[in-house]
């Protein structure tokens, strides 16, 4: 199945199949909608990286200055109803590489989760869409958003983080 703006994904088992119908049914409830900013439909469609070190062998983890967690980059697509675009521009921004391929088309993993409310902002949903990549050239670099960017050895994961869907990320290889 496709999503217009995100799509194909093959689901792996049911919380994948699960996870995908819940974005189809945000997306074809909300349209456009679905990739603005706005908190107040209940949610948003953001996009990240699963990015690979060019040796395969590690995964580049920001700290997020907010969140003060280690994730994957990524962000809003802010009115962008391209979600793979929108990916590969984050994860440039926010590690400073300066070129990054695809190792598939397809939604590598999705992964939604509640923001809390924040000033007058509502508590809403991330609708966040994964995609496989590769380092090709670049050095890391921290960008304002983040207090550190690394790449960390997939059989090191767990020292910077124990969330699952971080985690995810290194078991779908």
């Amino acid at each position: 199945m496709r999503i217009e703006g995100i799509g194909a994904f093959a689901p792996r088992d049911a919380r994948d199949a699960e996870e995908w119908a819940r974005l189809a049914a945000f997306c074809a409830q909300h349209g456009l909608a679905a990739f603005s900013r706005d908190p107040w439909i209940g949610g948003h469609v953001t996009a990240s990286g699963a990015v690979l070190s060019p040796d395969g062998g590690a995964l580049v983890l920001l700290h997020h200055r907010k969140l003060d967690r280690w994730l994957q980059p990524g962000g809003h697509c802010d009115g962008i109803a391209d979600a793979r675009f929108v990916a590969l521009r984050e994860v440039c921004e926010e590690t400073g590489l300066a070129r990054v391929r695809l190792l598939s088309e397809a939604v590598y993993d999705i992964d939604i989760h509640e923001i809390p409310a924040r000033g007058d902002e509502p508590a809403h949903l991330h609708y966040d869409v994964r995609f496989l990549m590769q380092a090709e050239a670049g050095n890391l670099t921290v960008s304002d958003e983040s207090h550190a960017v690394a790449w960390v050895r997939l059989t090191e994961l767990e020292r910077h983080t124990r969330a699952e869907s971080v985690l995810r990320l290194r078991a779908r290889l």
